[in-house]
């Protein structure tokens, strides 16, 4: 079988010298894929996450991207081979404006950033009406929007979202939603981990539910949502 476009495979690790949060957990997501990771909380969805981004130093396992080992890189280094990290909090620069934000997600290119600024504001129209504004003053969906449109600013391959539709009322989730799916038919490969596990099932390509750092389910998001036992154990019935 040939190799995935990105996997975390048999991750085993936690922060400092604390217990393994991750025990021997497998991630991976194909080149325009969404992969939605989902659980109860404390089960280790965010950590798969920063363990593949290289915010958590695996104790077992590995990452690899395109076929390549980046286990031992940093997590700027994995930026520079093609992977962006949304974090859920603290994930906007409040103090300037929503441009200056999308202008710092390019610090590492030395081309034109205008074209990818113009498919920013396609994508996120909002942003565009607003892009002289502090983006502290926007709303929680305007600032994921921000967030979301800051990483696309680096061309990633890869685009991880942690929590992206954490706060969020429902209307603006289902939009954030949309435009994730968007970004993957652009090419690029989505992971994401999300607590409105139900929602993000029905878009994903791919599923896993992670249950004390290890994977209990894996299927695509169809099966899983069609799944007895996940419906009960996950998704309230």
């Amino acid at each position: 079988m040939a190799e995935p476009f990105l996997i975390g495979e048999k991750m085993s690790g936690g922060y400092g010298k604390g217990a393994n949060i991750l025990q021997g957990c497998t991630v991976a997501v194909e080149k325009g894929e969404i992969a939605v990771i989902v659980g109860p909380n404390g089960a280790g969805k965010s950590t798969a996450m920063k363990a593949i981004f290289g915010m958590l130093n695996l104790r077992e396992g590995s990452v690899r991207i395109q076929g390549e080992d980046i286990t031992s890189l940093s997590p700027q280094a994995r930026v520079a081979k093609g992977m962006a990290f949304v974090p859920q909090t603290h994930n906007i620069f409040t103090s300037m404006t929503v441009e200056e934000n999308l202008e710092m997600g390019a610090f590492l290119r030395r081309d034109d950033i205008k074209g990818t600024m113009e498919q920013v504001f396609t994508l996120f129209p909002i942003l565009r009406d607003k892009r002289r504004q502090a983006a502290g003053e926007l709303s929680g969906g305007q600032r994921q929007q921000v967030a979301v449109g800051r990483a696309l600013m680096t061309q990633p391959k890869v685009l991880m979202l942690d929590e992206p539709t954490a706060g969020v009322s429902p209307i603006v989730m289902d939009e954030l939603f949309d435009r994730i799916i968007e970004v993957s038919r652009a090419g690029i490969t989505i992971l994401m981990v999300e607590q409105n596990a139900r929602q993000a099932l029905e878009i994903a390509d791919k599923g896993y539910v992670l249950v004390q750092g290890s994977n209990a389910f894996t299927g695509t998001g169809q099966e899983l949502l069609a799944d007895p036992q996940v419906r009960k154990s996950f998704l309230g019935g």
